[in-house]
């Protein structure tokens, strides 16, 4: 175990926006980082097999490539991988690097079957030497100004080797480690063990970011006492409540924090509904993706049900933009 007081470099405070796959992708990155209060975002992991990707697919998963690595707004964006070939991740890092990726990030988390009977993911918590391997080697071939870092869960059954993976990331050469508090088993049911982040923060000499269960102000204040960490993750809480990391900023800057009310998120979901529009992908994309994000909104807002049952069986997306347009009007008389 390393000893985590020696030499472990101070963390300003930062928030960032969490990789969540099939929900962040670039548009609600563009989307949530244009409200403000985010120092970084991470993309949806870009899954390594036994190819090296194209320039293409690198740009499909990470437009932010493009833009020098950040969103519209300037926030940087983060590549992540997700596999457990060490030497084709390594291959595939080098590409993206090549393509002009500057931070490499590294998913040992992912509690999705499908990825985890493909040796991917929260799966990898059961091998810390394997862990280990894939970082070291990554470390090793990436250029040395490339920073790799790396994100994990406590463990995939139960959390008795959550310190040894954890080191076996730092040992391997990772300069970041952020810690979605609950194994795989427990997935996203209440509550996260955030005092194993501390115990984690605790055993390594690298930066630790904390994660799980940032829904509200009260939770950031909360993981951050109960963790010792400067650094936060939000993830589902980002997208529930789309002023959050605004709301943390304010707080953090003693400014009065100040709670967005449904009829200023109205207007951010016609923004991200246009966004959708503008990417093109197909007429059935926006409306899927608004009916997504509406449906974890329900959860806290009231209005958010209203829209939601008004445009749930609507497939077109000029009909759906029709409902948007008057549902905006009302929520401004």
């Amino acid at each position: 175990m390393i000893d985590g007081q020696t030499n472990k470099p101070e963390q300003k405070t930062r928030i960032i926006l969490a990789p969540m796959q099939g929900l962040v992708d670039d548009v609600m990155r563009d989307l949530l980082t244009r409200i403000g209060g985010y120092d970084e975002c991470v993309s949806e992991f870009v899954r390594i097999t036994h190819t090296v990707h194209s320039h293409a697919t690198w740009l499909k998963y990470v437009p932010e490539i493009a833009n020098g690595n950040k969103t519209p707004v300037g926030t940087p964006c983060t590549v992540q991988l997700l596999g457990s070939d060490a030497d084709n991740m390594a291959a595939n890092a080098l590409e993206a690097v090549r393509f002009g990726a500057d931070k490499i990030d590294l998913n040992f988390g992912c509690p999705a079957p499908t990825v985890n009977k493909h040796k991917g993911g929260a799966i990898l918590l059961k091998e810390p030497q394997l862990i280990f391997h894939i970082v070291k080697t990554l470390r090793e071939r990436l250029p040395a100004h490339i920073p790799l870092t790396a994100k994990m869960r406590l463990g995939y059954e139960d959390k008795s080797r959550a310190l040894e993976c954890a080191c076996a990331i730092a040992e391997g050469g990772a300069c970041g480690l952020t810690v979605h508090a609950r194994t795989k088993a427990e997935g996203y049911e209440p509550p996260a063990h955030w005092e194993w982040i501390k115990k984690i923060r605790d055993a390594v000499n690298i930066p630790v970011t904390a994660n799980g269960d940032v829904f509200s102000l009260q939770d950031y204040i909360g993981i951050k006492t109960a963790s010792g960490c400067n650094s936060v993750m939000l993830g589902r809480g980002a997208v529930i409540r789309p002023d959050l990391a605004r709301q943390i900023k304010q707080y953090e800057s003693g400014l009065s924090v100040r709670d967005s009310d449904f009829a200023e998120i109205t207007k951010w979901i016609r923004l991200f509904f246009d966004l959708c529009l503008a990417k093109g992908a197909n007429n059935k994309y926006p409306p899927a993706r608004l009916k997504q994000w509406l449906g974890m909104m329900k959860k806290e807002f009231a209005a958010a049900q209203n829209l939601f049952d008004r445009i749930r069986t609507v497939k077109d997306a000029d009909e759906v933009r029709n409902i948007l347009a008057a549902f905006e009007r009302e929520m401004n008389t």
